[in-house]
């Protein structure tokens, strides 16, 4: 399973709840919480659909950069 510690930190940094962002994004917040603990696998759809939402690269939230600009903005 994947760890994506940057999936925290961009919803604290937005100052978002975990029950506000599975709100938003129609899940139960246990889901949403293991995608950030990697519990569980974090589909990748989702992963393009938070990166459009906080604005930042799939890259950056996968953790192989730490260059937050998405592609289509370089």
């Amino acid at each position: 399973m994947g760890y994506y510690p940057r999936l925290r930190d961009l919803r604290e940094d937005n100052d978002l709840s975990i029950r506000k962002l599975a709100d938003l994004f129609y899940m139960q917040r246990t889901t949403y919480h293991n995608y950030e603990t990697g519990k569980r696998e974090l589909p990748f759809e989702l992963a393009i659909t938070l990166a459009k939402f906080y604005d930042v690269s799939l890259d950056y939230i996968g953790g192989l950069t730490n260059d937050k600009t998405p592609s289509h903005q370089k």
